[in-house]
C-alpha cells in the first residue's frame, strides 16, 4: 500500500492536486496574458507558454478559450467579492459605512491592478451568451454585497421592480468604473467612491419608496 501511494505522489502531491495546481497556473497565466494583449489577442499557445505547461494540460482543464476566460473572470471577481464582503463587515452595521467600505475596496483594487481591470471591465462584453450569464450572476452578488438583504428586511424578499433597481444600481457603479478605468484613473479613489455612493443612495431611496407604497 505504501509503495502504491508513493507511486501516485509527485512532489508531495497526488494526481488530483497536480491537476488543480496546473489549472490555477493556467488561470494565472491567462490573467497575465489577457492584461498584455487582451482576450481576443490571447492564444492558447501563449497562455500555455506563460504557465510553462503544454497544450495537452490546457485541454485537460478547459474545453476552449472561452471556458478559460470564464474561469479567470470567476477567479478574479470571486476574490474581489470576498475582499469587498470583508471590508463591508469590518465597517459594522451602519449601511452607509458598509456601502462606502465595499466601494472603496472595489475602486482601490481596480486602480492597483489596471491590466485585469481593463480586461474584465472593458473587453469582456459581447463575447458570448455564456460569458454574459456569468457576468449577470456576478452583478447579483455585487448587489448583495453593497446592500445585504439580511440587513434590510424590506429587500430580503425583493419584488421585480426592486430587483431591477438593485441591478441598475450596480450597473451604474460598473459604468462609472468602466469610464474611470478607460480614462486611466483621472479622479482620486475617494472622489469616485463618493459619486458611486450617491447613485446607490438614489436607487435605494427609490426602492424604499416603492416598497413603502406597496405595503401601504
Amino acid at each position: 500500500m505504501a509503495s502504491s501511494r508513493k507511486a501516485r505522489l509527485y512532489g508531495g502531491m497526488d494526481a488530483e492536486e497536480r491537476r488543480t495546481e496546473r489549472r490555477l497556473k493556467l488561470i494565472d497565466a491567462a490573467i497575465e496574458v489577457y492584461g498584455e494583449v487582451g482576450y481576443r489577442g490571447a492564444t492558447v499557445k501563449a497562455i500555455c507558454e506563460a504557465a510553462e505547461l503544454t497544450e495537452r494540460y490546457f485541454y485537460e482543464s478547459f474545453a476552449n478559450s472561452e471556458a478559460l476566460l470564464i474561469a479567470a473572470y470567476g477567479h478574479v471577481v470571486g476574490h474581489l467579492h470576498e475582499e469587498m464582503t470583508a471590508a463591508a463587515a469590518a465597517a459594522g452595521d451602519d449601511a452607509e459605512m458598509r456601502l462606502r467600505a465595499a466601494l472603496t475596496l472595489y475602486f482601490t483594487r481596480l486602480k492597483q491592478h489596471p491590466k485585469p481591470a481593463r480586461v474584465f471591465l472593458l473587453e469582456i462584453s459581447g463575447i458570448s451568451p455564456a460569458v454574459d450569464a456569468v457576468k449577470l450572476d456576478a452583478l447579483r452578488v455585487f448587489s448583495d454585497i453593497l446592500v445585504p438583504p439580511a440587513l434590510d428586511p424590506k429587500r430580503s424578499d425583493r419584488g421585480a421592480a426592486t430587483s431591477l433597481l438593485s441591478v441598475g444600481m450596480v450597473g451604474a457603479v460598473i459604468s462609472i468604473a468602466r469610464r474611470w478605468v478607460s480614462k486611466q484613473y483621472p479622479q482620486a479613489v475617494e472622489e469616485v467612491v463618493a459619486i458611486a455612493a450617491s447613485f446607490c443612495r438614489v436607487a435605494l431611496t427609490e426602492a424604499d419608496h416603492r416598497e413603502d407604497g406597496h405595503l401601504s
